[in-house]
């Protein structure tokens, strides 16, 4: 996608605990009417919504979460809709983007006003070839991480790779918590992204796994 194109004002679907970075892809189950109501005026429209996450609502469940400055603009490129009215997309992330203001709508979702001025660089394709031993190097305390809590990755898989669409998938889907992750997608650039992976996993002693809330 090209800069000229990218919209300034987006449907915002706040998801906690959840992220998705540019150039990658996650299946999302959609069933909240307000949300059914956002896929459908996508579909109509250019298909693309911003995700982005919520803070955390501590007492009243009434107001509206605050949200993150940081979220990533994603375009649905896959839709199914079930027996029971979900909906079954596909989405792919493009750029990420900042908050200006949120904008008051007769529509049930939200909607902000966005910039994506310091991120064009998420929409290069550049392409840094990894080994799968050097893959596994780089990541041998999240992979250990990763089995601890009983995720199942594909390592093998990840070789096929770029670099970029390898570390944000792992990123992704890491038990990570939600500030944690919000941490990884801010990174300017990925060798920011390695370096803050690496620090956060500092932080978890491989003793106590268990003990630790994962959110």
């Amino acid at each position: 996608m090209k800069k000229e194109d990218l919209p300034l004002t987006v449907p915002i679907f706040p998801l906690s605990n959840f992220i998705i970075f540019p150039k990658t892809s996650v299946p999302l189950n959609i069933f909240e009417p307000r949300y059914i109501d956002m896929i459908n005026d996508s579909m109509k429209s250019n298909k693309l919504i911003g995700m982005i996450q919520p803070k955390i609502l501590k007492k009243d469940e009434t107001i509206l979460p605050k949200l993150y400055e940081i979220g990533c603009l994603g375009k649905i490129t896959s839709f199914k809709e079930t027996d029971d009215k979900r909906f079954l997309i596909e989405l792919k992330g493009l750029i990420r983007f900042q908050i200006i203001k949120e904008i008051q709508s007769d529509k049930k979702y939200r909607q902000c006003k966005i910039t994506y001025e310091n991120f064009y660089e998420d929409l290069l394709e550049e392409k840094i070839d990894i080994k799968f031993s050097d893959l596994e190097l780089i990541f041998k305390d999240l992979k250990t991480l990763f089995e601890k809590k009983g995720f199942i990755i594909n390592w093998k898989g990840l070789e096929k790779q770029s670099l970029n669409e390898t570390i944000n998938a792992l990123a992704m889907a890491s038990p990570f918590t939600l500030e944690e992750k919000q941490v990884l997608l801010e990174a300017q650039n990925l060798e920011t992204r390695k370096t803050r992976i690496a620090e956060i996993l500092s932080t978890y002693t491989f003793d106590n796994f268990d003990n630790k809330t994962i959110q």
